[in-house]
């Protein structure tokens, strides 16, 4: 059976919400996957330490060719692009072979601009949009 597999340690609410929701329909096995920090529950909810990279670590050791991977990390994201999984973003961003360099080279490029001790943007606020933004694209992945 395959594996939607959620980094939950900064997945939004309403994307566990979708993916419970479509969990029957298309009949996968919902893993989520935390730090202690995090309260969650779920069937397939797997808390780890607080390390820096646990649950990232935890995901990639689970992660098959063919499962989906809900994870807002570049890093990760490419990770699992390498195991043969496929990776989406909760605003409904899907991670590919000929994206995800161009994101990981934008993260770095951001990381020298903050240590240099200039200021970036977060996120926009989530907004209804990008939860309809994130079920289509994750159902395309499903097919």
């Amino acid at each position: 059976m395959r594996q939607v597999i959620v980094d939950a340690d900064a997945c939004p609410r309403a994307v566990r919400a979708i993916l419970t929701q479509l969990q029957p329909v298309y009949g996968y096995e919902l893993v989520t996957i935390a730090s202690f920090n995090h309260e969650l529950s779920g069937t397939h909810h797997i808390t780890v330490g607080n390390g820096p990279d646990e649950a990232d670590l935890a995901v990639v050791n689970r992660t098959h060719a063919g499962d989906i991977i809900v994870t807002q990390d570049y890093g990760l994201a490419s990770l699992v692009l390498a195991k043969g999984a496929k990776a989406i973003s909760p605003k409904g961003l899907v991670y590919t072979n000929d994206n995800i360099d161009f994101l990981l080279a934008e993260r770095h490029t951001q990381a020298v601009y903050r240590r240099q001790g200039r200021h970036t943007r977060g996120p926009k606020a989530r907004t209804q949009d990008d939860d309809a933004t994130f079920m289509a694209a994750f159902k395309r992945l499903l097919k």
